[in-house]
């Protein structure tokens, strides 16, 4: 049987006026929500964080199809089973994933599941993996975001899209690990792949690049380096082992301590002149890891014979090359041990009508994870 679900929906993605908390781009709406499906649950939601890529989507950086129920960080309780479902129970949390996967295609069956090509396809579409919509506005289907839409007291999902985890992790704790954390200690783990000993810069300190800081200091790095503009988020990078520093000052610190440049840098920005300085960052032989959106109208410029006279490497990490199943409880276990302090992330909790407020302080550098409590 379908329920409803109080949902934050947007209209239009891109050509939305600024201050959102006056213009209000995101309404808040009570939708018809399909029963779970074949292989799907409902999850209540009970804790959501905000991530610049909503904002991407909201200012249109990331142009998705319209109307769309945001939100694709979060965690919940399932409460219903769809048929075929395996693995969980009604009573479990689960962490929500941005990318499920099929398990059939080249990419999944390579390895690379934080590749998978029906999974990419379907939040295309704004769809779930299994084909079509489970929210509906007066009879009109509303589109999911990256098959999760958990800026919603309940969501229908693939099991695809959860990973379970302890019942006993704190809700806007557990949030965290969806996106921030699976990417950032990702790309810091899985792409990066930091050895003990290495000295790693980390541009942009935001949640995605405080969690990549976080992962660099737990692989043992001799050295992190994290870069931005925000005197708070400076502050914090220096609290969590690393040396925070600007960007005009970053040449003098990486001199510093450094002697020279870092053997990975990693860019969370999303954008092209600061992957460039990244880039530029890196020492001969280098790793470049980039995990940032940036507008597809950005085009990056680099001298091309550096690639190989220079022999560094430049890499592009989807989902902190994350195979969710298996890196969601390992990092939930390595926050447990307190090498993960991803608590540390969460910069403010708030109610499911701020949101767009939420979008300003974002939009204005001013918040690392902001999470909405159900």
């Amino acid at each position: 049987m379908g329920t409803t679900t109080r949902a934050a929906v947007l209209a239009q993605s891109g050509g939305n006026a600024k201050p959102y908390a006056e213009n209000a781009p995101l309404r808040f709406a009570e939708l018809d929500l399909d029963a779970p499906g074949q292989g799907e649950v409902r999850v209540a939601i009970d804790a959501a964080g905000l991530c610049h890529s909503d904002l991407s989507v909201v200012n249109g950086d990331r142009v998705r199809p319209m109307p769309m129920a945001l939100g694709h960080e979060g965690t919940g309780i399932v409460e219903a089973l769809g048929p075929g479902v395996t693995g969980l129970e009604v009573g479990d949390r689960v962490v929500l994933v941005f990318l499920p996967s099929c398990g059939r295609c080249t990419p999944c069956l390579s390895g690379e599941g934080y590749l998978c090509e029906t999974g990419a396809a379907a939040n295309g579409r704004g769809e779930l993996i299994g084909g079509g919509f489970r929210l509906h506005d007066c009879g009109s289907d509303v589109h999911h975001h990256l098959g999760v839409s958990c800026f919603a007291t309940h969501v229908v999902v693939d099991q695809r899209s959860t990973v379970k985890v302890d019942r006993d992790i704190p809700a806007e704790v557990a949030a965290v690990f969806g996106c921030a954390v699976l990417t950032g200690v990702g790309a810091a783990i899985n792409s990066a792949a930091i050895r003990a000993g290495e000295t790693v810069v980390v541009f942009g300190l935001g949640g995605v690049g405080l969690a990549a800081l976080m992962g660099a200091v737990a692989s043992g790095a001799a050295t992190v380096i994290g870069v931005d503009l925000a005197p708070n988020k400076i502050a914090l990078a220096d609290d969590l082992g690393a040396i925070g520093t600007t960007p005009d000052q970053l040449e003098a610190v990486m001199a510093e301590h450094l002697g020279g440049k870092a053997d990975v840098v990693i860019e969370t920005v999303g954008n092209a002149k600061v992957l460039a300085s990244a880039y530029t960052a890196a020492r001969r032989g280098g790793r470049v890891v980039t995990v940032g959106l940036p507008s597809p109208e950005q085009r990056l410029d680099l001298q091309a014979v550096s690639l190989v006279a220079e022999g560094k490497s430049l890499i592009g990490s989807y989902m902190g090359s994350s195979i969710p199943a298996r890196d969601i409880p390992r990092y939930v276990a390595m926050w447990k041990a307190g090498r993960l302090p991803v608590d540390r992330l969460i910069s403010s909790t708030h109610k499911l009508d701020d949101l767009n407020e939420m979008l300003d302080a974002m939009d204005r550098g001013e918040a690392i994870r902001q999470i909405i409590r159900f």
